[in-house]
């Protein structure tokens, strides 16, 4: 379940944000966090990786890289709202969409964060136990030894 929740949530940000991508970066500027070339990359980039990896999630597919590079993703997105917060910008998260400059009180930063804490932390799991029944990679317990034994 863990891997359909992980691997939904970044195809839905990642399709919301490509649909769009002046926006996404946009998004990342706000964060004045990276030099403007460096985010223009990362804005225009950023939505194909979650694409990518919610793909592979959720298909079930090299769970364990697709799930370590989530919780990467998933501890950027922490420390840069941390930031932000700590830093009294009052942005949009850009998470699904949007971002930029918000009104001063319009921002959701407490929940951000504990989301993308859920989310970690079931990357980690992921990471961890990365098998799971329905996936491709999915380990039926039979391996090759046992198999030419029986064949023999």
């Amino acid at each position: 379940m863990l891997r359909l929740v992980l691997g939904g949530v970044l195809l839905v940000a990642g399709g919301l944000k490509v649909i769009d991508p002046q926006t996404s970066v946009q998004a990342v500027r706000a964060y004045q966090l990276l030099p403007d070339g460096l985010a223009r990359i990362v804005g225009w980039g950023l939505p194909f990786a979650e694409i990518a990896l919610g793909l592979l999630l959720i298909v079930g597919l090299f769970t364990r890289v697709a799930a370590i590079a989530a919780g990467v993703l998933m501890v950027v997105f922490i420390v840069a709202v941390t930031s932000a917060a700590a830093r009294g910008l009052s942005i949009d998260c850009g998470c699904f969409g949007g971002g930029g400059q918000v009104a001063p009180g319009q921002t959701a930063y407490a929940a951000e964060i504990l989301r993308d804490v859920g989310l970690l932390l079931s990357a980690v799991w992921l990471a961890w136990r990365p098998e799971s029944r329905y996936a491709i990679d999915h380990d039926d317990g039979i391996d090759d030894g046992e198999i030419e034994e029986d064949e023999q």
